[in-house]
């Protein structure tokens, strides 16, 4: 193996972007909008990663370490400027229900001989969800690094717009009602597998009465408190330099109103607890776990990946740069594989940090780093000071950053104009998200999308096309008033590809708009082909029988015949071979022109990898030939009615020496 100086320094810079770019950062023109956007998008990530790991059903501490750890390995791993990685909504309901699983209330149950009740161990049940989080993390980040290795950052393309918009749709459900025990104050069981979702829904409706009023009146007031300001900041959104940070002052005020008013002591309202300063040492995730959550992980992977490199994209095209697929994946799986390390859970990117990011001024990764300090200095220093925060108005900010998810109904009424298929795919992601979990709802969505693809090649658009009068332009006949079909031309044309599981209805369709029955042509020419090699085989056996009868004659004969001339008998066996041969010539030459009057075949082809594909299928025959392929249909057609003038001159001709 070789490796020049020039080939491993790209290769270098390649896989570590950072160091490509860094180098050559600019602080005149970026430093200033990097750092008001640094300390924004940081602001967001404190309870946003507060919220979310409530969502992962881990101690809100282990929110902001995902927020800090994975952040500072996208910025040297990753390919775009302007992600925000981290907490997110879908992938923490998504670890959520895997720890839940994994490690429920019923397994930590202790008895209390003081009250005579059994009640939750809390802390026992807490480290081993972390460990649980951790596990499902660390491996799903080993996917995806393995799928950024084999160069798999194609698999994006079978997760369509529709499929993942309605997906981040029916996850954002799960989310709601993972949510309403906070909400309520109440305490419902953890239900799994297929249906949860609505065994949960039919379990809270039964505990509603049992609803803490101050738990509740907490909720109201802080949903309607963050919409407030949110939709301010919405209406002064071009005259304030950065938009007000509403749920940072959320929590701040709900934190000291609590601590005031002591909510928990007084009124019972489950506050967030004891928030330790400082960081996390590293601890290896438990191997013995893996097994129970490859499925998950794997699932948490393509799902984290199709959410940031969708929005990575979307970015580098308003910006005019590339983000390399291959490389998102192995930054995303260094992001989480390091993290589980460090106890953190499953990140990815969020739209509402990546908007405020954006709108800012950030203009680089540098941005998402002095994020990261931010939350540094908050676990350090500041983090202790929540403890007294309400967990219902961690519950109201993820209500309210679910909104734009909700929003996306809206896309049902547009798909339904633009493209019924797309709009089936929505709905069906949803459906089967809402009622089979985000795992196997994301699995379930994929193969139905997949079966989408197949029917649309099958239920394809068939088309005459007629010409543009004096163009090389030719456009459907039934779309087009204004063009003309070719006398004696048929120009038919498919919008899906040909192959084995539409052949049938190509054919059907072929005959239905042209009039040319394939099949009675197949069977003409097969009947005519065997009636032609019927009269050779008669003609073959006569032949034969003569020759015998003729040497059983010439052997009677002999005696008479030795005085002629030997050179006269070699003429006349000589003139009857040739006769022979010229019947045998005739009958060939009448039955290929036969054919050729049945079907004449041209194809506009110009794409070199379907020629090649049909010569090594041995497609082309002696009557076949690539003479048949044709760049474009304007050449087809002049080839087709030149062949048409000679055909009926050659006739008249014929016609003229008959007479």
């Amino acid at each position: 193996l070789e490796c020049s100086v020039p080939r491993l320094k790209s290769c270098m810079l390649s896989s570590v972007p950072v160091l490509s770019w860094l180098p050559r950062y600019s602080l005149r023109d970026n430093a200033i909008g990097d750092l008001i956007s640094g300390i924004s998008v940081g602001i967001m990530h404190l309870p946003q990663g507060m919220a979310y790991a409530l969502l992962a059903a881990v101690p809100p501490v282990f929110g902001l370490y995902s927020s800090f750890y994975p952040i500072l390995i996208y910025f040297i791993f990753g390919s775009s400027k302007h992600i925000s990685v981290g907490t997110y909504a879908v992938m923490s309901v998504m670890i959520g229900g895997v720890t839940e699983r994994l490690a429920p209330d019923s397994n930590f149950m202790m008895y209390v001989n003081a009250t005579n009740q059994s009640m939750v161990d809390v802390l026992a049940r807490d480290t081993e969800r972390v460990k649980v989080a951790a596990a499902v993390t660390f491996l799903s980040g080993l996917f995806q690094m393995l799928l950024g290795l084999v160069q798999f950052g194609f698999v994006v393309t079978y997760l369509s717009e529709p499929l993942v918009r309605g997906y981040t749709t029916g996850a954002a459900i799960h989310v709601i009602v993972s949510q309403l025990k906070y909400t309520f104050g109440i305490s419902p069981k953890r239900h799994s597998g297929p249906f949860a979702l609505i065994f949960t829904v039919i379990e809270v409706c039964y505990l509603v009465p049992e609803t803490n009023i101050g738990t509740l009146v907490v909720s109201l007031v802080s949903i309607i408190g963050l919409i407030m300001v949110k939709e301010l900041n919405t209406y002064l959104g071009k005259k304030l330099p950065v938009p007000i940070p509403v749920e940072l002052l959320g929590i701040i005020i709900a934190t000291v109103i609590s601590w005031q008013v002591n909510l928990e002591g007084k009124y019972g309202v489950e506050v967030v607890g004891e928030i330790p300063s400082g960081l996390q040492p590293p601890v290896m995730p438990t191997a013995s776990l893996f097994g129970q959550v490859i499925g998950d992980a794997f699932a948490l992977s393509v799902v984290g990946y199709g959410i940031a490199i969708s929005l990575g994209r979307i970015f580098a095209l308003k910006y005019g740069y590339k983000v390399d697929s291959n490389q998102e994946l192995i930054a995303l799986g260094l992001s989480n594989s390091i993290g589980g390390v460090f106890q953190c859970f499953a990140i990815s990117c969020s739209m509402s940090r990546t908007m405020v990011q954006e709108s800012t001024g950030g203009k680089t990764q540098v941005a998402s780093a002095l994020s990261a300090m931010v939350i540094l200095v908050i676990m350090l220093w500041i983090g202790a000071l929540f403890e007294e925060l309400p967990k219902a108005v961690l519950a109201a900010i993820i209500y309210v950053n679910l909104h734009g998810m909700m929003k996306q109904f809206m896309d049902i009424p547009t798909l339904w104009k633009s493209n019924k298929v797309d709009m089936l795919v929505w709905v069906a992601t949803l459906i089967l998200t809402v009622l089979f979990n985000p795992d196997i709802g994301l699995a379930a969505s994929i193969a139905f999308s997949m079966l989408t693809v197949i029917f649309r090649t099958q239920l394809p658009k068939y088309s005459l096309l007629g010409q543009v009068p004096e163009t090389d332009i030719y456009r459907p006949v039934e779309d087009y008033n204004q063009v003309n079909e070719i006398p004696g031309v048929v120009i038919f044309r498919s919008s899906a590809t040909l192959y084995f599981a539409n052949a049938e209805m190509y054919q059907d369709a072929l005959a239905e708009k042209s009039g040319i029955d394939i099949t009675k042509l197949i069977s003409q020419k097969k009947k005519a082909e065997a009636k032609r090699l019927r009269k050779e085989k008669k003609e073959a056996r006569k032949a034969k029988k003569d020759a015998k009868k003729n040497a059983q004659e010439w052997v009677r004969r002999r005696s008479d015949t030795e005085e002629r001339d030997h050179s006269s008998l070699f003429l006349r066996m000589l003139i009857n071979h040739n006769y022979e041969c010229l019947i045998t010539s005739l009958t060939h030459s009448l039955s290929i022109h036969s054919s050729l009057l049945s079907l004449s075949l041209s194809l506009s082809l110009s794409v070199a990898c379907v020629i090649e594909n049909l010569e090594s299928g041995g497609f082309f025959s002696e009557k076949v030939s690539k003479a048949c392929l044709f760049s474009s249909i304007h050449d087809a057609v002049l080839h087709c009615q030149t062949d048409r003038a000679t055909i009926n001159k050659d006739d008249e001709h014929c016609a003229e020496t008959m007479l």
